[in-house]
């Protein structure tokens, strides 16, 4: 059966008070969990590319890289309907960057059989960089479909919308492909009582490295290529600024902005 993968990643609640530790990672202690929102947004793509291709016989796999909470986020991925649920969880993952995380999310894949489509968030809530469906799909070697608010499958062509500052681009890739859905794509599903039920019950398969072929020095905040060095609060919010005049002046004004911010 080919595969359909989304991937989920179990984040700090965004109501959260969240904290760095010493080394720059991100405290998870004494913080509510949840599957990140956008994730839920991949995952609803995911379920609406199988249930709008009944033919092709796909099924769901949701994968997450992460610690042992990390099975609340696939268990959410299973009460809306993924078939299935894989765990890569090993501690030397810890602290990895997005090349770490990318190669083993990688290898990981590579245990699916037939995997034509990897679906992801545009850019998770925690790290917000965006970057992870082009570099594993620069791995795979396959096509990426980025930031996409609408997609479907045609005969084996995955045909979409891409939304950018400039407009909207359409776009299309054969399979197999790796794409990524922004917010504006489909409302993702409430889990029913039987999806809840039955995701609790759900057995969900386990990898470490050593399975995926992974050596730990290739993974790990010891051995990260990206560094972070220093941080610092976000500063707080200023009044905008106000504009005052003519109308005309106000208006040119105001067009300026709005074109120097790309939003006309």
């Amino acid at each position: 059966m080919p595969a359909i993968v989304v991937l989920v990643k179990n984040v700090p609640d965004t109501w959260s008070t969240r904290t760095l530790n010493p080394d720059f990672t991100l405290n998870r202690e004494g913080v509510d969990e949840v599957i990140d929102e956008i994730n839920e947004f991949a995952v609803e793509q995911a379920l609406r590319l199988r249930d709008d291709n009944p033919d092709a016989g796909y099924t769901v796999v949701a994968l997450s890289a992460g610690p042992a909470s990390a099975e609340e986020a696939l268990r959410k991925a299973l009460a809306m309907g993924a078939d299935s649920a894989i765990l890569l969880n090993d501690d030397a993952l810890a602290g990895s960057d997005l090349l770490g995380t990318a190669w083993a999310l990688t290898n990981a894949l590579n245990t699916i059989p037939d995997v034509a489509i990897v679906v992801a968030g545009s850019a998770s809530s925690d790290g917000a960089m965006g970057a992870l469906p082009g570099i594993l799909a620069e791995y795979r070697q396959q096509p990426a479909l980025t930031n996409l608010k609408q997609v479907a499958l045609e005969g084996g062509v995955l045909k979409a919308v891409r939304e950018t500052n400039d407009g909207d681009y359409e776009v299309e890739a054969p399979l197999p492909a790796v794409i990524s859905v922004t917010d504006k794509s489909e409302k993702p599903r409430f889990p029913n009582f039987k999806g809840l039920m039955a995701a609790k019950k759900a057995e969900i398969a386990r990898l470490d490295l050593a399975a995926i072929g992974v050596a730990p020095e290739q993974v790990g905040l010891a051995n990260a290529v990206t560094v972070v060095t220093a941080a610092a609060p976000r500063p707080a919010r200023t009044a905008g600024e106000v504009i005052r005049g003519n109308a005309a002046d106000v208006a040119a004004k105001i067009a300026d902005f709005l074109a120097a911010e790309k939003l006309i």
